[in-house]
């Protein structure tokens, strides 16, 4: 997010401890799994994770599982591999569809999708450039499963 004078890393160990199972008793009723996205040089141009809550799942029509953690540079390909991935892991698990971003945990950090107002997040928030507002409506309005 090199050069977006909004854009705020987020502190490493508030990250860990969410996929921390010691730390986050969301590990005690579900899983989670995390993926980086490299280049052909090897530089790192996107993350993202995926879980599944067990409580939650199965209270909705089709199971459903969750994708968050969400950075990736303007890349619509790159996006989609990341998307890609979340979804497969999910199918794979047993879910039928796929809600995000949200958190592995509760939902009050790390929640949703910033689609106006761009200001430096305060704690818990994550930041999303304007771009990824284009990358989720293309996500939603296509079949993942």
């Amino acid at each position: 997010m090199a050069g977006d004078t909004n854009y705020v890393r987020p502190i490493n160990k508030e990250i860990e401890e969410v996929f921390d199972p010691a730390m986050n008793s969301f590990f005690s009723h579900g899983e989670a799994i995390r993926w980086i996205l490299k280049d052909e040089n090897g530089k790192v141009i996107g993350r993202v994770a995926s879980f599944i809550n067990k409580r939650k799942a199965y209270t909705f029509q089709q199971p459903t599982g969750g994708m968050g953690f969400f950075e990736c540079v303007n890349n619509r390909d790159a996006a989609f591999r990341l998307f890609d991935k979340c979804r497969d892991w999910l199918s794979g698990k047993g879910m039928q569809a796929m809600d995000g971003p949200i958190n592995f945990g509760e939902n009050d950090v790390n929640w949703g999708l910033l689609v106006e107002g761009f200001t430096h997040p305060g704690i818990g928030m994550n930041y999303n450039p304007p771009y990824y507002r284009e990358f989720f409506r293309i996500l939603r309005v296509q079949v993942l499963f």
